[in-house]
């Protein structure tokens, strides 16, 4: 197999595979009884703790006190949170345990690779400050440019200030997640995963972190869980100094306000006592006092640490994390805290579609993980929704609400404004325990209730722009929606229908109209026809009132999608997305590193080295994708298919005027096959079809040129799809054709 022009991606040095002998029998340690509800709660612990912390991050805690005074409650009135850092890293890091070759028994290296494959080029997912003064800016170009991890975030590398900063704990929660009541198996991967970017006590403060969620799913004190968490880390290093120094401080302090201990921290750990722009040091001991004076309670002891000041929303989110476990979903105010967030998340990865999700998706994905790495099976029904839909709206999870959106349309009759009240209950199930209960009143006959799910979002949909969003459609025109409804007993008639709404028209498509049996069950599917140019941006059932009544009541269960893709995307139908004068998207693409705009009916590529960008779902499988591509400028133009990320791919295309070739991208480009083709020069439209399935690819040039290559070395079996210039070349896209593969 040769190997092709790796001038864009360096392969790196692969790291000595782990030995599970230092795992010790913690390895194997079974899953706690309550594992599942707890990790939901941790991960929602840590979702508020940055929505709290977010707007006020990097204010001291003099200004903090000056604007808001003591501040209980989230500052802002959030409408969708867009995206941040402390939440992208922890979920993105953690796919290094899928993606490995290595099977769970993942390098630092591996960790190093999830974060060049979901990272886009120096936009969006973290703070890109430059070269050697944002700790992972410095560490992703190091391994861009072949530079292995853990040297990538070495002292030996970049230095102690930039290695020491905070990041080597505010991205660690999930490994200590995955890891219930298994410090030992916490401490390893958080040391693995801290290495790729940080060092010395960066790392120790991931150990640490990591060891204290792993410990709070079984150990409930929290005086006790610190003292066990310090036993994983050097007992002479300035993170454990702090440690120490803060527990200290409360235990000779008895009956002490935290703002004392906050002024103690200040005035020894301070800011000014350390390099660069948010060292590790003054934070973690920010967040040992807040769970010190927290008191055990969610509320105080996130709000103690925002108030804190320094880097609120991280700080916050480590104690929400840790304390979400430890208390439960009980112990967090729903109304307060989790109401405002309605299960919504956004990310800013390179894969649109995995931007956008809610929070039981990650939750689910997190343990899902964890129960494949202990060798367990999750107790029922969540097997079956971890096998096949984990991004399915279950409702099993006590609360949970899947950011299920509701309306009411009215039908004339009535001049009242609806009422509608949507709560998590175990009234009712089709599967499992539990469900999505709406209350719509004053209701009228033919009066209609909406429940739905966005499945593409845009700037408009959004509180802020933070760490730069976009995305591509969770949903496609060709797939099909289920969803399980009841109208219980006691409800006026009603009749349903499955729909997704088609943006750029406006446009409903409805699936067949269904009437309920009072207390009964009903399983509704609809495929959404192939659409030319269409972009579904939601999906939902209708509910729609049969007689006068005053109140109606349905239930709603099981929605998910199933299907292969069916559609056309057509660039003159397409627009910019305007977040900021200087975040600029295209509709439904995620850009990796180029300039992409829509130009005279086309999707623009160009690069001075390399450009790429995405669409379509992750998810998908056998698709056959047909694109009309015109050269501009340069010789390299591709179509990219099973696009997992940005070194995971196949792209087929012209790699030169007269070579037409099928490649995979496994950091770094390889040729699978290649044939020579008659001169295809610039200015000239040509078209590529690529159909992949299984491990088998073909790609047809012009419909006449076929090439076939089988891929037996860790294939791709699912992906996205997308495009891709190199070595300064430019690209011009009219249309893509997505359908099943034949």
């Amino acid at each position: 197999m040769a190997v092709w022009k790796k001038l864009w991606y360096n392969h790196s040095t692969k790291v000595a595979v782990f030995s599970g002998n230092r795992r010790k029998e913690t390895i194997f340690m079974k899953i706690p009884e309550n594992y599942l509800q707890d990790v939901y709660a941790g991960w929602l612990g840590k979702i508020i703790g940055v929505r709290l912390g977010a707007p006020d991050e990097s204010w001291t805690a003099e200004q903090i006190q000056k604007v808001y005074g003591d501040l209980w409650k989230y500052p802002v009135d959030y409408r969708d949170f867009a995206a941040d850092d402390d939440t992208n890293g922890p979920l993105f890091y953690l796919h290094a345990l899928e993606d490995s070759k290595h099977g769970f028994a993942i390098t630092p290296q591996d960790v190093g690779e999830a974060l060049l494959n979901y990272a886009p080029f120096e936009h969006g997912f973290f703070w890109w400050g430059g070269y050697g003064v944002s700790t992972e800016h410095t560490a992703y170009l190091n391994l861009r440019h072949g530079i292995p991890a853990p040297r990538s975030g070495s002292i030996a590398q970049n230095g102690a200030a930039v290695a020491e900063q905070i990041g080597g704990q505010i991205f660690i929660d999930t490994w200590g997640l995955v890891s219930p009541g298994n410090p030992e198996q916490a401490a390893h991967y958080a040391k693995i995963a801290a290495s790729v970017t940080h060092d010395g006590n960066g790392i120790y403060g991931g150990i640490f972190i990591a060891v204290c969620i792993s410990l709070a799913f079984i150990e409930k004190d929290i005086r006790c869980l610190l003292e066990k968490a310090l036993t994983y880390i050097p007992a002479d290093c300035e993170y454990t100094r702090v440690v120490r120094a803060v527990m200290e401080y409360a235990d000779t302090h008895p009956g002490s306000h935290f703002r004392d201990c906050y002024q103690f921290l200040h005035d020894n750990f301070g800011y000014d006592r350390y390099p660069g722009n948010c060292h590790i040091i003054p934070n973690a001991g920010v967040i040992i006092l807040a769970l010190l004076y927290g008191e055990g309670d969610f509320g105080k002891t996130v709000c103690i640490a925002n108030m804190c000041g320094w880097d609120t929303d991280c700080n916050a989110a480590n104690v929400g994390t840790i304390m979400g476990v430890l208390v439960g979903l009980d112990g967090i105010d729903f109304d307060k805290w989790r109401a405002p967030i309605h299960d919504f998340l956004a990310c800013s990865g390179v894969m649109g579609s995995m931007n956008m999700m809610d929070v039981p998706y990650g939750a689910s994905y997190i343990a899902d993980l964890a129960y494949r790495i202990a060798g367990e099976t999750p107790p029922a029904p969540m097997d079956r929704i971890f096998r096949e839909r984990k991004d399915s709206c279950h409702f099993e999870y006590p609360g949970s609400t899947h950011s299920i959106g509701a309306r009411s349309i009215p039908s004339g009759k009535g001049n009242q404004t609806a009422e509608i009240y949507l709560v998590n209950t175990t009234e009712a199930a089709r599967t499992g325990k539990r469900s999505l209960k709406a209350v719509v009143k004053p209701i009228m006959g033919g009066d209609d209730l909406q429940l739905y799910r966005k499945t593409y979002m845009v700037p408009a949909d959004f509180h802020d722009t933070r760490y730069d969003p976009s995305f591509s459609p969770v949903f496609y025109p060709g797939q099909t929606i289920h969803a399980s409804v009841m109208a219980p007993d006691s409800t006026m008639p009603v009749r349903v229908a499955l729909y997704a709404h088609e943006k750029h028209e406006d446009r409903l498509y409805t699936g067949e109209t269904v009437s309920l049996q009072a207390g009964e069950w009903v399983d509704l599917c609809y495929q959404v026809p192939a659409l030319e140019g269409g972009l579904i941006d939601e999906i939902g059932v209708q509910v729609i009132a049969c007689q006068e009544g005053g109140v109606m009541s349905v239930y709603l269960d099981d929605l998910y999608v199933s299907g292969a893709a069916d559609y056309s995307y057509v660039a003159e139908r397409e627009n910019p997305e305007v977040w900021t004068g200087t975040h600029v998207e295209t509709s439904q693409f995620t850009r990796l590193k180029g300039v992409l705009y829509l130009q005279d009916g086309s999707l623009h590529l160009s690069c001075s080295d390399f450009g790429e960008a995405y669409t379509g779902s992750h998810t998908w499988q056998d698709q056959q994708v047909t694109a009309e591509l015109t050269g501009i400028t340069g010789d390299i133009h591709l179509l990219n298919v099973r696009v997992q990320g940005a070194i995971r791919s196949y792209a087929a295309g012209m790699v030169n005027p007269t070579t037409f070739a099928i490649l995979k991208n496994d950091n770094g480009y390889t040729e699978l096959a290649r044939m020579t083709v008659p001169e295809q020069k610039n200015g000239v439209p040509f078209t590529v079809t690529v159909t992949a399935n299984g491990n088998h690819l073909t790609a047809v040039l012009n419909g006449s040129h076929t090439l076939t290559a089988e891929d037996n070395d860790h294939p791709y079996l699912t992906g996205a799809i997308g495009l891709s210039v190199r070595e300064g070349a430019h690209l011009a896209c009219r249309y893509l054709r997505v359908q099943p593969a034949k």
